[in-house]
């Protein structure tokens, strides 16, 4: 059986070799600051797994889900126009 990363679309051959792969795929851990807007990987934003902030200096973003939000969880719609 075929075992597949649902955020990279990655294969792998066995169900532990893809847990393994979900501790390091990049595709799963982009994170967007709302204070500042940027992208950050959660491994720069996190140093024990609990608490996090933006790594940006000039940013004062913190919190998982207050200012600092997974970037899966965004959609883009188009502005609509105010005449």
């Amino acid at each position: 059986m075929t075992h597949v990363c649902r955020d990279c679309k990655r294969t792998f051959s066995t169900e532990l070799e893809l847990e393994l792969h979900k501790d390091t795929c990049d595709a799963a851990s982009l994170l967007v600051c709302q204070e500042c807007g940027e992208k950050v990987s959660e491994r720069k934003a996190t140093r024990d797994g609990w608490h996090y902030r933006c790594p940006n200096d000039d940013c004062s973003g913190s919190g998982l889900g207050e200012d600092l939000f997974r970037a899966d969880d965004f959609s883009v719609t188009p502005a609509s126009s105010t005449r």
